[in-house]
C-alpha cells in the first residue's frame, strides 16, 4: 500500500456489529487503515465494501475463541499494512440472562468466558508484540459497567467484564515504559443490535427511568471515547476503565 509506514493502522474486533462496527466506522474516517476482524464472514465482506468508499480497510475472517484463528488474524494484518498502532478488542456476547449465580450453565460460563476475557487476552498476547516492534501502540478493551459494579442474573458476563478490567490493568503496568498504553471502555446500555435482542420493553422502559441521563447511549458515543484513547491526546492515560455510562455508576 502507498505510504503505509506513514499510515496509522487499527485493528477492531467485533468489527460487524454494535460497538465494533461503530468504532470501525470511525477509524476508518479518521485515516487508520483498519482491519475488519469478525466471525461472520458475509458481514465482514459487506461491512469492507462500505468502508472502502471513505477510507483503507480489510475484513479478516477470526473467531477469538480460538487462539490459532486469532494469530492468523493479527499476522495477516501486519501483512497487509506492515505495523500496528491501535487496536480495540470489542467482540462479545452476553450469554443467558436471567438466572442467578447457582443455575448459571457450565455451557454458558465457559462461552461466554471464552468469548469476553480469553478472547481479549489472546487477541492483546498477539497484538503487543507487533506493538512492541514499532516503539508501542494503544489497546482499547470492551469491558462494560458490569466490570465496574455488579449486575444480578448475568454472572458469567459480570465475572468475564471484571476480569476484562484487571487484565487490562495488569498490562498497563507491565509495558507502560515501553510505549504501549492499555485502557478499557465500560459502556452502559448502548442502542446495538445485542442489547435489542436481550430487553425487553418493560425492562428498558425501568432502566431509562434510571439512567441520570435519561436515554440509551449509542455505539458511535463509544467509539468517539475509543479513538480518543487511541489518539495522542490521551498519552498520559493507562490502565483505566473509562465508564461511558451516561452517569450510571456514578450514583
Amino acid at each position: 500500500m502507498t505510504g503505509e509506514h506513514q499510515r496509522k493502522v487499527a485493528l477492531v474486533t467485533g468489527a460487524t456489529s454494535g460497538i465494533g462496527l461503530a468504532a470501525a466506522e470511525a477509524f476508518v474516517a479518521r485515516g487508520y487503515a483498519t482491519a475488519l476482524v469478525d466471525r461472520d464472514q458475509d458481514s465482514g465482506r459487506l461491512v469492507e465494501a462500505r468502508l472502502r468508499k471513505s477510507g483503507e480497510c480489510t475484513y479478516i475472517h477470526c473467531d477469538v475463541t480460538d487462539d490459532e484463528t486469532v494469530r492468523r488474524a493479527v499476522e495477516h494484518a501486519i501483512s497487509v499494512y506492515g505495523r500496528l498502532d491501535a487496536a480495540f478488542n470489542a467482540a462479545g456476547i452476553d450469554g443467558e440472562a436471567g438466572k442467578p449465580t447457582a443455575d448459571c450453565s457450565m455451557e454458558n460460563w465457559n462461552r461466554v468466558l471464552a468469548t469476553d476475557l480469553t478472547g481479549v487476552w489472546s487477541c492483546m498476547r498477539y497484538e503487543i508484540p507487533e506493538m512492541l516492534k514499532t516503539g508501542g501502540g494503544a489497546i482499547v478493551n470492551c469491558a462494560s459497567t458490569a466490570g465496574i459494579v455488579g449486575a444480578p442474573y448475568v454472572p458469567a458476563y459480570v465475572a468475564a467484564k471484571h476480569g476484562v478490567v484487571g487484565l487490562t490493568k495488569a498490562a498497563a503496568l507491565e509495558y507502560a515504559r515501553q510505549g504501549i498504553r492499555v485502557n478499557a471502555v465500560c459502556p452502559g446500555i448502548i442502542e446495538t443490535p445485542m442489547t435489542r435482542k436481550g430487553l425487553t420493553p418493560d425492562i428498558k422502559a425501568k432502566l431509562l427511568e434510571e439512567s441520570p441521563i435519561g436515554r440509551i447511549g449509542m455505539p458511535a458515543e463509544i467509539a468517539a471515547a475509543v479513538l480518543w484513547l487511541c489518539d495522542a491526546g490521551s498519552s498520559f492515560l493507562t490502565g483505566q476503565a473509562i465508564a461511558v455510562d451516561g452517569g450510571w455508576t456514578a450514583r
